[in-house]
């Protein structure tokens, strides 16, 4: 089956995949491209990894995102006895202290994002039976408890350490959604170029089998000849030589073209035992494209000039980490409530009293030896090194754009001549049989006409096969199929 193959998504890889037990008939299963991508996906170990990194960075988004919600927690301590002797500062003499205590907590924390606070409320509930013996009067009181109070814990003069985590792991998940995006073109490309590579081992195998064929038919028609005496005992002696090196480039073909589907199926994820072939027609359409329109899209669309800003919003993270070393800054908590006790669980709060409390703590740093200032200017060198390379990173995406504009211009040419080459070739290879036929040239001379010809077709080959494969990288290095005239978002389907 002939299919026709365009580049990036719309190309289409179709193989003969050979399915069944040894010696048992085989099943035949044609994939296209898509298909070909999805098999990697589930089976290429670059891609798995880099999936397996995303998701792993989506649950820590998720995580981090579920810990800014309400939280609740209980605390629970059925048993609490002891007894202990003690000394009474206040009175100058000891005690005996008998404590047999039952309690639980129940509290919600809402962390506040926005000011890195936390809201909290609290209940603790408890009951106990407290003894104490002083010069042998004893004391003892049976009572239950309760604490019901709201807490505020609100930090000052600092960062926004809740806010700024959180952005930092929203970054991390799109570097792993960029990375897998990227790894997702690059399979795609190696999966394109390695199939590309297959199709040319089949068409140099169909080639050789040509030129076997040929040789073949030039053997039998010098062997009658020389069998009649028409021709020279020697002649046949060529002949056979040229029909012997026929059969070997028929073997090395042969060899090459595994080779090429080993590999293609490494990267498949596939068995290396399992057999496929592929089939398309490289049809090339003649394309004009805008230079400064590819470069446009390319810098307004390559994912790796996203990563670098992510990386200078991650550093600008730092950056705000590390002025906060030795920091001043401060802490306010506040909290008020009712606290009740009664021997009768039902009166706790009958006679109930208000607990506020506020408290204002400060830290203030002396004298750090420098030590703030140095990590300061490493940090800004970092940023500056980003830059840099980021800048580096416009001059290579302009630089590839180029290099890959002018390969398809000049491929163009070549691909024009390629067809005159094989034309002419093909004529002066039918021209020259009729002569060996005749008589008129030996056979030296009809395998150098072969030779030449094999040479044109293959060339010819090759020089689809390049321009097919520079448009692919012009499309990936662009993002942007000049074929459908659309922009490509590798992102889209995550």
């Amino acid at each position: 089956m002939r299919i026709e193959l365009l580049s990036f998504k719309k190309h289409v890889l179709a193989l003969i995949f050979c399915l069944g037990l040894p010696g048992a008939a085989a099943t035949q299963q044609a994939l296209t491209i898509e298909q070909a991508m999805d098999i990697a996906q589930e089976n290429s170990p670059a891609l798995r990894s880099s999936r397996m990194n995303l998701d792993r960075y989506r649950q820590m988004l998720l995580a981090q995102r579920a810990s800014l919600r309400s939280r609740f927690s209980l605390s629970l301590s059925p048993i609490d006895y002891n007894k202990n002797r003690r000394f009474d500062n206040r009175l100058s003499q000891w005690y005996t202290n008998e404590t047999f205590a039952s309690s639980g907590v129940f509290q919600v924390d809402q962390p506040i994002l926005w000011t890195d606070g936390t809201v909290s409320l609290i209940n603790r509930f408890g009951w106990q039976n407290n003894n104490s013996t002083v010069e042998s009067v004893s004391n003892s009181n049976k009572a239950f408890t309760n604490d019901f109070y709201l807490q505020i814990a609100q930090p000052i003069f600092t960062y926004n350490r809740r806010k700024i985590e959180l952005k930092s792991i929203e970054y991390d998940f799109e570097n792993a959604n960029i990375s897998y995006a990227l790894q997702r073109l690059n399979t795609e490309r190696q999966i394109t170029n390695q199939f590309y590579s297959v199709y040319m081992a089949q068409s140099n195998l169909d080639i050789s089998r040509e030129e076997l064929a040929n040789a073949r038919q030039s053997y039998e028609i010098i062997k009658n000849k020389v069998e009649a005496d028409l021709a020279a005992k020697d002649e046949l002696f060529q002949a056979e030589l040229n029909l012997a090196s026929a059969h070997s480039s028929v073997e090395e073909r042969q060899v090459s073209l595994e080779n090429a589907k080993d590999q293609l199926k490494q990267t498949l994820g596939l068995s290396l035992s399992a057999d496929l072939s592929v089939t398309t027609e490289v049809d090339i359409k003649p394309m004009d494209i805008n230079l400064a329109q590819a470069i446009e899209y390319g810098l307004s669309s390559r994912l790796e000039l996203r990563q670098r800003e992510i990386e200078s919003e991650k550093l600008e993270f730092e950056l705000i980490r590390t002025q906060a070393l030795n920091e001043f800054k401060g802490d306010i908590s506040l909290s008020i409530g009712l606290i009740g006790d009664n021997q009768d669980v039902g009166k706790v709060y009958n006679n109930p009293t208000q607990n506020p409390r506020v408290a204002i703590t400060f830290a203030v740093p002396i004298f750090d030896w420098g030590e703030k200032k140095a990590r300061i200017r490493a940090q800004k060198v970092a940023q500056t090194i980003n830059e840099l390379n980021r800048q580096d990173d416009q001059v290579d995406i302009e630089l590839n754009i180029r290099r890959t504009w002018r390969s398809l211009e000049n491929l163009r040419t070549q691909i024009e001549l390629a067809v005159q080459n094989v034309r002419n070739a093909q004529l002066t290879y039918d021209l020259n049989l009729t002569r060996y036929r005749e008589g008129d040239i030996t056979g030296m001379e009809i395998s150098q006409f072969q030779t030449q010809l094999s040479n044109k077709k293959i060339s010819y080959t090759q020089a689809l096969i390049n321009y097919k494969t520079e448009l692919l990288n012009l499309k990936i290095l662009s993002l942007y199929d000049f074929e459908q005239n659309r922009p490509i978002v590798p992102l889209a389907g995550l």
